[in-house]
């Protein structure tokens, strides 16, 4: 991926979306470590852990229009990806207590302890060193998705039939994750998270930093998709998701394009995940919930599918209305206006926010473009030929 690919892919509203992202990320941890507590400007540390959160899902949503939008693949449990990275993150975070916990074991986690483990499952070997977890949280979704992919999209399983098994999957994990002899802390999960690189997770500088490191991550995972859909690949992936029978005629091999945009994607979520859990301080099965995946989806919807910064802004817009609205006497019926809410924009803005203003801007320039032409023709004189009578 050349410097010259990634300046070629970005139109204005992407630069657009790439300045706002890297001015949140750049002002809004200066405001929260440097303006005074009470400041009109001052942001405080619970709403910079939030905003994280929701920095964390723009990257989950990108993940899914990358796969939804430009590829046509409806996956309905890209929740697992998310929680998979979340869970890499949170079992180097557990390595880091150490004798701190409530048993002070200076090798098993307190679940393992309260569970009467003997000694520490294989599968947690290497989580106590930073590196390893950041890299399993790329090779455990990926290498599933590509497992995944390569079963389903070898099948030729496509569209419901594709998004039922997804979710199948995500469940499938949720059981197993619920189950104490699992390893993973069963229904509870990990939490009491105390460091992470040194740096204790509840500190503000620490907040602020994992902040400005969501929105370049959330930056570089753009520019990703951009340079992705933006070049030959990218066609390709469109001809697959507008006529993927035609295509194969052609002679491309469907298969492996489906299998790479896939398992891009589930990495994106796994470091989105990853990100997630030391701001929001806990991750458990309810992650894997198929809900929360088809909640996924509902953001790229409404922001606008196909359009990346419409997912983006989806997912922010979408969550900011959960925040608000749970936390009032309207907390009950919250799924119920997630309903409406996505009901409403298949009917009235089809292609999202972003998508509509996308089309209005095109159409209301083509029609400035055709009044200065109109314009000037009549000043050269020039004026179309009537009809004969």
């Amino acid at each position: 991926m050349t410097p010259h690919m990634l300046t070629r892919s970005l139109d204005r509203g992407a630069t657009i979306f790439l300045a706002v992202v890297a001015a949140c990320g750049i002002l809004i941890p200066l405001s929260n470590l440097l303006l005074p507590a009470g400041s009109f400007l001052q942001v405080p540390t619970y709403l910079v852990a939030l905003w994280g959160k929701y920095v964390c899902y723009a990257i989950l949503a990108l993940a899914i229009d990358l796969i939804w939008g430009y590829c046509g693949i409806l996956s309905l449990g890209h929740g697992a990806f998310f929680a998979l990275g979340g869970y890499a993150m949170g079992m180097y975070l557990m390595r880091q207590i150490g004798t701190r916990g409530v048993y002070g074991n200076p090798i098993l986690p307190d679940f393992m302890v309260f569970l009467n483990y003997s000694k520490l499952p294989w599968y947690w070997y290497g989580f106590d060193m930073f590196w390893f977890a950041a890299l399993m949280v790329l090779v455990v979704p990926g290498l599933l998705a590509f497992c995944f992919g390569w079963l389903a999209f070898r099948s030729r399983v496509t569209g419901v039939y594709l998004s039922i098994i997804t979710q199948a999957m995500t469940y499938a994990l949720l059981l197993a994750f619920f189950r104490n002899d699992f390893g993973f802390g069963g229904n509870n999960g990990l939490t009491d998270f105390k460091d992470i690189l040194g740096f204790n997770v509840q500190a503000e500088g620490t907040r602020a930093a994992l902040f400005a490191l969501s929105c370049l991550a959330l930056i570089a995972g753009f520019l990703i998709c951009r340079a992705i859909v933006s070049s030959k690949l990218g066609k390709v992936l469109i001809a697959v998701r507008d006529a993927e029978s035609r295509t194969r005629f052609l002679g491309y091999r469907v298969e492996s394009y489906k299998l790479f945009v896939f398992t891009v994607s589930a990495c994106m979520a796994g470091v989105a995940g990853a990100l997630y859990v030391p701001q929001v301080g806990i991750i458990n099965p309810s992650e894997f919930a198929p809900g929360n995946s088809i909640e996924a989806v509902i953001w790229v919807a409404v922001g606008g599918r196909g359009t990346l910064v419409g997912a983006a802004l989806g997912a922010v817009v979408v969550n900011y209305a959960k925040t608000f609205f749970t936390s009032g006497v309207l907390a009950p019926y919250w799924l119920f206006m997630l309903g409406a809410l996505f009901i409403l924009v298949t009917l009235l803005l089809p292609k999202g926010i972003v998508g509509t203003f996308n089309a209005w801007w095109a159409q209301s320039k083509e029609k400035r473009n055709a009044a200065t032409m109109a314009s000037a023709a009549a000043e050269d004189g020039v004026t179309e030929p009537k009809m004969a009578e």
